[in-house]
């Protein structure tokens, strides 16, 4: 079994920054795409960024161009940058690694527990 741990989350004002990270218990045997969701009380878990296994990246709307996601793959490690934060964005944040933990079993969705992120004055 494979535990995803995020950090980075804090308080943080508008128009500040934050870095987030994911990182796993365990490495995996294979990853595919990896990405950052998240969920603010009261509403649904929705999309943020994902990237793929060749690095490709793709955002929500509202986040394009503030947010910069990445990965390590030699970690097996996901980043999200978030730059020009908006009272907005306040929400707890989920990574998602999507991969097979050994040769022979099956690839799946693997969640982490979340972080939150405040951004208030």
């Amino acid at each position: 079994q494979v535990t995803l741990v995020e950090s980075g989350g804090g308080l943080v004002q508008p128009g500040g920054s934050l870095r987030l990270s994911c990182a796993p218990s365990r490495r995996f045997f294979s990853t595919n795409v990896m990405g950052w969701y998240r969920q603010a009380p009261g509403n649904q878990r929705e999309f943020v960024a994902r990237i793929s296994s060749g690095g490709t990246p793709n955002y929500a709307d509202s986040v394009k161009g503030r947010f910069t996601i990445s990965r390590e793959n030699a970690k097996n490690e996901v980043y999200l940058q978030m730059n020009s934060l908006k009272t907005e964005d306040t929400a707890a944040y989920y990574c998602s690694i999507v991969g097979a933990i050994e040769h022979d079993t099956a690839t799946r969705e693997y969640w982490g527990q979340g972080t939150q992120v405040t951004v208030s004055s």
